[in-house]
C-alpha cells in the first residue's frame, strides 16, 4: 500500500505525538494536546487553527496547525512563539448507522484483518486514519455486504505490510484454518498491498488440499480520497469468496484504473507492478483465474483447484533461514558468503535474463552446494523462465549445484523456499520440493501473455 498513507497515522496514547524539545515545553505549558483548537503568535503573526500530530522522525522545530479552510501550515519555532488553547478537541467517535442483517441461507464469509488501507477510516478531527475492521465497522461503511454474504470480521494484526513475516504468515494461515473448519464457505484477508504478493504465496503452500477460496483485498487508494478502491475491492471480494467455484488462495483488485472490474490472480503468480496505480497486480506467467464486473463472475482460466468438501491441511512451519539475493554488476561474492557464515540454508539468486551471473560468484555458490545450503536460481525479469542451459555461464551455475526454479518469480520462490525448509531439514527434499509444482507456482510450459508474455 501507498506508504504515504501511514504517515497520517498517529493517533497514539502519547500526548503531543511527534513533537520534542523547546517546542513541546511550549505546548505543554499552554496544556494543548493533538485535536485541540490553538492560537499561535509568531513572528507578530497569529494563526488559528487545530494542532496536529507530527512524524517523529521529523525535525523539531515546526508546529502544525489545520487551519479553518482545511489546509494545514507548518509554524517555525522561535523564542518568542506564543501557544494559547482556545478549545478542546472532541473525542474521536465513529457513529455506527443501524446495521442491516443479512439473510439466511447466504454463504459465510470470515474477513481476517492484517492491516493496510482498505480495514481504516479517516478521523476527520486530525485528518488521520484509524482501524476500523470488526464486523459493525465493515457494514456500517459497506452495508451492500449483508446482500451478498452472511460476514463476520476480526483484527488478528494491525501492521504495516513491509513489517509481516513468516511468524505472521504461521498465524495467518493458523486463523484461517480454523474460520474454514467451523463452516466458512470463503475467506477474506485484508492486507497492505507492499507485501501483499508474499502472504499470497505463503498462505498457498500453508493451507493446502483447501475447500474454498482464500481472497485477499486491498486498497492502493485510502478511503478519504474520491478514487478509492476500497470498497469496490471488499464488495468484489466478498462475492468471489461466497460463489468462486475454485478453492484457490488468490489476489484481487482493480482489473484497470476504472472501476468496471476486479482481477483475481492466483496467490504464486501474482506480483505488484506499480507504486501506486488500482491496476498495480499483474499475473507473472499466467492467466488471470477470474474477474468480477458487473456483480457476476467471470472464469478466465479453466486450470484450477475446484470448490469441494475437502479436509484443508495446516502446513504453516516457515523458516527464516532463506534470502533472496538480486544479482547486479560489481556484486561483491562476499554477499553470498554472509549468508552462508550465517547459517542460513537456502538461497534464491535473482540473476539476469535467462540466469546470469559474473563468474567472481561462482565460488560461493559451489561452496553453498558443497555446505548443504540450497541454491536456487530465478530471473529479474518479470514474465518469462530461466533456463540455464543456453548460456555458459548458466551451465557454470548448474555445474556448480545451482537449481534453475522453471517460472517462478523472485518472491515466490523465496516463500516456497521459506516453506519448504519448514517442512524438512534435508537439502535433497528441499530441492525436489522446490521443482514440485505443488499450488500452481510451476509451468511445464509459460503461457503467451502477449506484451507481457
Amino acid at each position: 500500500m501507498p506508504r504515504w498513507f501511514f504517515s497520517l497515522i498517529y493517533m497514539s496514547e502519547e500526548k503531543l505525538t511527534g513533537y520534542r524539545g523547546q517546542l513541546r515545553d511550549v505546548l505543554i505549558e499552554a496544556d494543548a494536546d493533538i485535536g485541540d483548537k490553538v492560537e499561535v503568535v509568531v513572528n507578530n503573526q497569529q494563526y488559528s487553527g487545530s494542532l496536529m500530530p507530527r512524524v517523529e522522525t521529523y525535525d523539531q522545530y515546526h508546529l502544525i496547525i489545520k487551519l479553518k479552510s482545511g489546509y494545514n501550515i507548518g509554524l517555525r519555532y522561535t523564542e518568542d512563539m506564543r501557544v494559547k488553547k482556545i478549545g478542546t478537541a472532541p473525542k474521536p467517535e465513529f457513529k455506527q448507522p443501524p446495521l442491516p442483517k443479512a439473510e439466511e441461507g447466504l454463504p459465510k464469509v470470515s474477513i481476517i484483518s492484517t492491516g493496510g488501507t482498505i480495514a481504516s477510516r479517516v478521523d476527520y478531527v486530525t485528518g488521520g486514519v484509524v482501524s476500523a475492521m470488526t464486523s459493525h465497522d465493515l457494514l456500517g461503511i459497506v452495508p451492500e455486504l449483508v446482500d451478498i454474504a452472511d460476514v463476520d470480521a476480526d483484527i488478528l494484526y494491525s501492521v504495516f505490510s513491509e513489517d509481516i513475516g513468516h511468524k505472521h504468515w504461521e498465524g495467518m494461515a493458523e486463523r484461517a484454518y480454523e474460520k474454514i473448519r467451523r463452516g466458512a464457505d470463503g475467506i477474506i484477508f485484508t492486507h497492505g498491498t507492499d507485501t501483499m504478493g508474499y502472504s499470497a504465496a505463503a498462505m498457498s503452500f500453508a493451507l493446502q488440499d483447501l475447500p474454498v477460496p482464500v481472497i485477499f483485498v486491498g486498497s492502493q487508494r485510502s478511503s478519504d480520497r474520491p478514487s478509492s478502491d476500497n470498497a469496490t475491492n471488499l464488495m468484489g471480494g466478498v462475492y468471489t469468496a461466497a460463489y468462486a467455484p475454485f478453492a484457490e488462495v488468490c489476489v484481487g483488485l482493480h482489473e484497470n484504473t476504472s472501476d468496471e472490474s476486479i482481477s483475481y490472480i492466483r496467490g504464486t503468480k501474482v506480483r505488484k507492478c506499480h507504486t501506486s496505480a488500482r491496476y498495480a497486480f499483474q499475473p507473472v506467467n499466467d492467466f488471470p483465474l477470474a474477474r468480477y464486473r458487473s456483480d457476476e463472475l467471470e472464469i478466465i482460466n479453466p486450470n484450477y483447484r475446484t470448490r469441494q468438501d475437502s479436509e484443508p491441511r495446516l502446513m504453516n512451519n516457515f523458516s527464516d533461514k532463506a534470502a533472496l539475493v538480486k544479482f547486479h554488476p560489481d556484486m561483491d561474492p562476499g554477499v553470498l558468503e554472509y549468508f552462508i557464515d550465517d547459517g542460513y540454508r537456502g538461497l534464491i539468486i535473482e540473476a539476469t535474463g535467462l540466469g546470469q551471473v559474473n563468474k567472481i560468484l561462482w565460488p560461493a555458490v559451489e561452496r553453498a552446494h558443497r555446505e548443504d545450503v540450497f541454491v536456487g536460481v530465478v530471473s529479474q525479469c518479470i514474465w518469462g523462465r530461466v533456463n540455464l542451459n543456453v548460456y555458459s555461464h548458466g551451465r557454470e551455475l548448474l555445474d556448480r549445484g545451482a537449481i534453475p526454479m522453471e517460472d517462478m518469480h523472485g518472491e515466490t520462490a523465496l516463500v516456497k523456499l521459506k516453506w519448504c525448509l519448514g517442512q524438512t531439514d534435508e537439502t535433497e527434499e528441499v530441492r525436489k520440493l522446490m521443482l514440485t509444482n505443488i499450488v500452481g507456482e510451476l509451468n511445464s510450459r509459460t503461457p503467451y501473455l502477449g506484451r507481457m508474455g
